[in-house]
């Protein structure tokens, strides 16, 4: 049933509320007196104590739920989707159809009751321009990717899936954006590919048992930029620019590359050393190794991330709930460049922008406040 909250003119409803940008969307949203925000996601989480927040549990993937628990929101007004479904493998057609039918769940149960819908606002990636089965191109000038950059043809994106099923659904009729974030910095325990989660518990491993802050990886992705920095707090700030600044909305959708900023992004050989720094750990001058592999290195140190845990009197997290080996030695040899260029949300007045190593320092302090790490 849906909560009658005074003084509101916007409600949102935040589909992946405990993930890096929607923790942020309703951090961001609560401090505005004129937004009231229903935040959805499986398991719950303390996000916000403010009276216009509530939290709805749902098995988004269960349709029978859905209709339940979200039937009654006839409110809703801006419609923030910053989840997906992570059990099949990218780029595989279960992928898709899982991702498909979760949304579809939640359209079905919002879109017949919610007569105040004015925007959708989707977030995907800059995995949108490339397919990560290749065939990768070898040489040749660096490409950065405008909103504009046709579908890469084969594979089965679940983005396009996602792009699709919104404007199929909406018909014209409710405005919609997408937004395309790089490696996505923020802090969650909810998170699949969680960066800094893996950054920071690698780190803390190395300092408590004295170990040197290696990167493993490609020589090219040691000393290239492959992919854009995307701070949690710019993408969700873009995602309330796009959906409250009505002279851009477009019921044809709107895409927007949501990335730090800098020209030609980043490369890990010119931050690794600061950031080791900032986790206190020893950076060797060889700190580069093509053969080291984090989840080779870190298999065993399930029980050491324990002993941190105790003795820093850290929130009980699991390691596997803050880091992702697999996904960090995937990032350091991605096989395909993701760089994009924001100059359409520049274009358009969107004037938030971030430093990547500003962002990961800025993360490191955010979760050692919320005791995450020490």
């Amino acid at each position: 049933m849906a909560v009658e909250a005074t003084g509101t003119n916007h409600v949102a409803i935040i589909f992946g509320v405990t993930g890096l940008v929607g923790k942020e969307l309703a951090r961001i949203l609560s401090s505005k007196k004129t937004w009231k925000i229903y935040g959805v996601a499986r398991n719950p989480m303390i996000i916000s104590q403010h009276p216009n927040y509530h939290f709805i549990s749902c098995d988004l993937l269960n349709p029978s739920e859905a209709q339940h628990k979200l039937s009654s929101l006839r409110d809703v007004t801006h419609l923030f989707w910053v989840t997906w479904a992570s059990q099949f493998p990218l780029d595989s057609e279960e992928c898709c159809e899982q991702n498909k039918a979760m949304m579809g769940n939640a359209l079905n149960a919002i879109l017949p009751v919610a007569e105040k819908l004015r925007h959708v606002s989707l977030q995907t990636g800059t995995k949108h321009y490339v397919s990560l089965r290749g065939p990768f191109g070898k040489g040749g000038e660096v490409c950065y990717y405008n909103e504009e950059h046709p579908r890469v043809i084969g594979g089965n994106n679940f983005y396009y899936a996602l792009e699709d099923l919104l404007r199929e659904r909406l018909a014209g009729k409710v405005a919609w954006s997408v937004h395309r974030p790089g490696l996505i910095m923020g802090s969650s325990q909810r998170t699949v590919f969680n960066f800094m989660g893996s950054l920071c518990v690698y780190g803390s491993i190395c300092r408590h048992l004295n170990l040197p802050f290696m990167f493993g990886g490609t020589k090219e992705s040691w000393e290239e930029a492959y992919v854009d920095g995307s701070d949690a707090r710019l993408v969700a700030e873009q995602h309330i620019w796009a959906v409250v600044n009505e002279d851009i909305h477009s019921t044809g959708g709107q895409a927007f590359n949501a990335i730090n900023g800098k020209a030609g992004g980043f490369t890990w050989k010119e931050i690794w050393p600061a950031v080791g720094s900032k986790l206190g750990v020893e950076v060797p001058p060889d700190m580069f190794s093509e053969e080291f592999s984090l989840l080779a290195a870190m298999a065993d140190k399930e029980g050491v991330w324990k002993e941190i845990v105790e003795k820093e009197g850290l929130v009980q997290t699991e390691m596997r709930e803050l880091a992702n080996w697999g996904f960090m030695d995937m990032l350091f040899r991605c096989p395909v460049k993701m760089l994009g260029t924001r100059n359409k949300a520049d274009g358009l007045g969107f004037t938030v922008r971030y430093q990547t190593l500003d962002s990961i320092l800025y993360w490191i302090d955010f979760m050692r406040k919320e005791k995450l790490i020490p």
